[in-house]
């Protein structure tokens, strides 16, 4: 156990989210502890109190009260514990690998894995880290998310260094990222773009669970405590009459639950988001109900299917496409839709 101390971030550390800083410092303290400090003020950056997602970067100080030591215990993901990794997750996490090289990890998140850890978090790709080194002594960096039941491309880089340069590409929207749904009813017109803005609902409970985003109507974003601007690009790849939709989505920019509150404001929702689409079991083609009933899941169908970035280091162009997990691949045979039929990009003769 050290006594409180003050650390400096280092000058080679890109810009990064406080928990992740605090993690990879002390891999032996859990999300639920770092978040718990920030709330009684015990952690704190340049003599302020913030929060566990708060970003911090290069010069800044960050106080830190006493840590206990590592214990080498199940969730001790530090260098000298590196088979604390389950050996099942550590499969799991290495088959879902799209690409690798010496600068960059590409995965195919599975639904259900959360990409960071949380109060009630405990399994997650930053967590399984260690598993994905394939030789370096240190695990490689999350630079964007995906939501926990969002499947499909996440980015990692596997040095500190790259992970400044990938992190300020998504930030200047140098990447292009495409998803998948299929959604209740068919959007018209066929083809458009939703510019409703965002702002945060508290949710219930002492840590606000179950938060969710509401659209505000462009006309009122500046006058809306708190919202911004969000848009997102789409275009319909086919419909089954007027009951669903497989539509191509495209997050120009990167807001919570942006796609998810963006098709459900249009009246058209995200098949199996029961937060943002409710949970109607019957869907007659309406636009309304989140479900579709008969053999189709009830998980959420949304995928990020494909990214295109240029490589910070080769300067080649880099074209990524993840297959579908299992139960949008199910709906897919069984409404008759095929990846060969559409474009990889449908909006590139209209940019």
């Amino acid at each position: 156990m050290n006594g409180p101390r003050t650390l400096q971030v280092g000058p080679d550390e890109a810009e990064q989210r406080l928990d992740r800083w605090f993690r990879r410092r002390f891999p032996q303290v859990s999300q639920g502890r770092i978040e718990k400090m920030c709330r009684k003020g015990e952690i704190r950056v340049d003599g302020g109190r913030v929060k566990a997602a708060t970003r911090i970067g290069p010069g800044q100080h960050v106080r830190v009260p006493p840590i206990p030591d590592a214990a080498g215990g199940r969730n001790d993901f530090s260098p000298k514990n590196r088979g604390a990794v389950p050996e099942a997750d550590a499969a799991m996490i290495r088959a879902s690998v799209l690409y690798r090289d010496d600068h960059i990890i590409a995965l195919n998140k599975p639904p259900g894995l959360a990409v960071q850890g949380g109060s009630k978090q405990t399994r997650h790709v930053d967590g399984l880290g260690p598993a994905l080194r394939f030789g370096y002594d240190e695990s490689p960096r999350l630079v964007h998310r995906l939501d926990k039941d969002t499947s499909g491309i996440l980015l990692m880089a596997r040095t500190q260094a790259m992970a400044s340069k990938l992190t300020a590409a998504f930030r200047a929207r140098e990447t292009r990222k495409i998803y998948w749904a299929a959604v209740a009813g068919v959007p018209h017109p066929t083809a458009g773009t939703i510019r409703y803005g965002l702002v945060k609902a508290p949710g219930h409970g002492a840590r606000g669970e179950a938060e969710k985003m509401l659209c505000v109507h462009p006309d009122r974003i500046d006058a809306t405590p708190g919202a911004k601007r969000a848009t997102t690009d789409y275009a319909v790849l086919s419909a089954l009459g007027k009951r669903a939709a497989w539509v191509a989505l495209v997050p120009v920019t990167g807001r919570t639950h942006q796609l998810r509150a963006h098709m459900a404001e249009i009246g058209h929702p995200i098949v199996g988001d029961g937060k943002y689409g409710g949970s109607g079991q019957e869907n007659l083609g309406d636009g309304w109900g989140a479900q579709l009933g008969g053999e189709i899941s009830r998980k959420l169908h949304l995928h990020a299917r494909l990214l295109r970035l240029t490589h910070p280091v080769t300067g080649n162009v880099l074209t990524l496409a993840a297959p579908l997990p299992d139960h949008m691949a199910r709906t897919w045979d069984s409404l008759g839709w095929r990846a060969e039929d559409v474009p990889a990009d449908p909006f590139e003769e209209e940019r």
